[in-house]
């Protein structure tokens, strides 16, 4: 059994507008969630604390039918408090396995960036090659997996930086900002005391999620379009202001995402676009300042702003 990219692509927008009868006036990022969740992405939303990403992953996994768990990250979270741990057995006078809440389909990991860098780094092998490993033993997610993480801002209290390893094994990192004033206004109106995420229900099964993730596998990128996000790429590993730029896997997680956008647009095949307007979302993140540009007060994103309007379209 295979979608169509017709049914495909409606099928994104069903989850898109699904999602967006809880997170009002934010379609485009709600856009971008989704090219992450069918391109087997990991997803990082940061933002200030009470604009809607707990409310938003909450919904994705709504969304989905497929098994949530929900890991609130703390300063004295353990790893085996995420991956599970070997606990003996006195009826089988042997240690069995008691797998942690990592082990689902979504898993959201609220406020991530409030754990240890030890705490943290629990979730490097789940999110590369989707298995854990425990007292030398490794043990398989199930399938689908993908990571939604929430984290405040790194200059809020009880912050720790997420090291650039983890980083760089989510596919984007977006933020949600404060809703259109008409927005606010009507949830001032309108929200009661019941939980938004409640009144929706799921329009993505597992089956047809796997079979979007194989659809991306199959659209095509031409030559000179890989050329250019190839010349995007490299352009940040030169940049004089730039002291890491974008690795291989971010590379390839540009590829897959920029196949899912053309799905969405009714496309097997990917166009200069699709690459343009996906940039700063899955590279941003990626790249390190130096340290003049640092605190010369540069965005990152406004550096791949740069590269992308210095580099030639093809047509």
């Amino acid at each position: 059994m295979s979608l169509s990219i017709n049914d495909a692509s409606k099928l994104m927008q069903a989850v898109r507008d699904n999602i967006s009868l809880v997170i009002h006036g934010k379609e485009d990022k709600l856009q971008l969630v989704v090219l992450a969740l069918v391109s087997g992405g990991h997803i990082l939303i940061e933002d200030i604390p009470g604009v809607g990403k707990t409310t938003l992953a909450r919904a994705i996994s709504k969304t989905v039918d497929g098994e949530f768990n929900r890991i609130q990250f703390t300063p004295d979270l353990l790893p085996t408090d995420i991956t599970g741990n070997n606990i003996f057995d006195k009826d089988t006078n042997a240690f069995i396995f008691k797998k942690g809440p990592i082990f689902a389909n979504i898993l959201l990991g609220d406020e991530i960036n409030r754990a240890s860098p030890r705490t943290q780094s629990a979730l490097l092998e789940a999110m590369s090659e989707e298995q854990v490993t425990v007292d030398g033993e490794s043990h398989y997610l199930p399938q689908p997996f993908i990571v939604i993480a929430t984290q405040n801002p790194i200059d809020y209290h009880g912050t720790y930086p997420l090291p650039e390893a983890q980083l760089d094994r989510f596919m984007l990192q977006i933020d949600l900002g404060y809703p259109p004033e008409n927005k606010e206004k009507a949830l001032l109106i309108s929200r009661t005391s019941a939980d938004p995420v409640d009144s929706i229900s799921s329009v993505l099964s597992l089956d047809d999620f796997k079979l979007l993730r194989e659809l991306v596998d199959k659209v095509k990128i031409e030559e000179s379009i890989s050329d250019y996000l190839l010349k995007i790429v490299l352009e940040t590993r030169l940049h004089r202001q730039l002291r890491l730029g974008v690795s291989t896997r971010g590379t390839l997680l540009y590829g897959r995402i920029v196949r899912a956008r053309a799905i969405m647009n009714g496309r097997d095949y990917v166009i200069p676009e699709d690459v343009k307007e996906l940039a700063t979302y899955v590279l941003s993140h990626r790249i390190l300042l130096d340290t003049k540009a640092q605190y010369g007060g540069i965005a990152r994103s406004s550096i791949i702003a740069d590269i992308i309007s210095a580099i030639k379209v093809p047509r």
